[in-house]
């Protein structure tokens, strides 16, 4: 997400069909969150579950219906998972590394 303060825009970057970056305007409330991909899921010390996600990012205790390579709707005002969406075959997802990046 970019946010621009002084013209009150908010951006996300996407991918195109060509696999190049393309700016996506968004709303303010869609820039309070953003959408990670759980990489590894865990227990730490005291038997404190939690999920890192694509971008490093460390949840503790998440919902325990998330799993590796589900994607997890994160909310950076209150710093936990607001939705999660299952990995699953028959799901619509976007393409994000090869030679088909930003294909739907």
């Amino acid at each position: 997400v970019i946010s621009l303060a002084k013209s009150d825009e908010h951006f996300r970057l996407l991918y195109d069909i060509k696999g190049r970056f393309a700016v996506h305007r968004i709303s303010a409330e869609e820039a309070k969150y953003y959408l990670g991909k759980v990489k590894r899921q865990a227990v730490g010390p005291k038997g404190v579950p939690y999920v890192v996600l694509h971008d490093g990012r460390t949840v503790r205790y998440p919902d325990p219906d998330v799993k590796v390579n589900d994607t997890v709707q994160f909310d950076f005002t209150t710093g936990k998972i607001k939705k999660f969406l299952k990995f699953d075959s028959g799901v619509q997802v976007m393409v994000t590394g090869g030679r088909n990046t930003g294909r739907v």
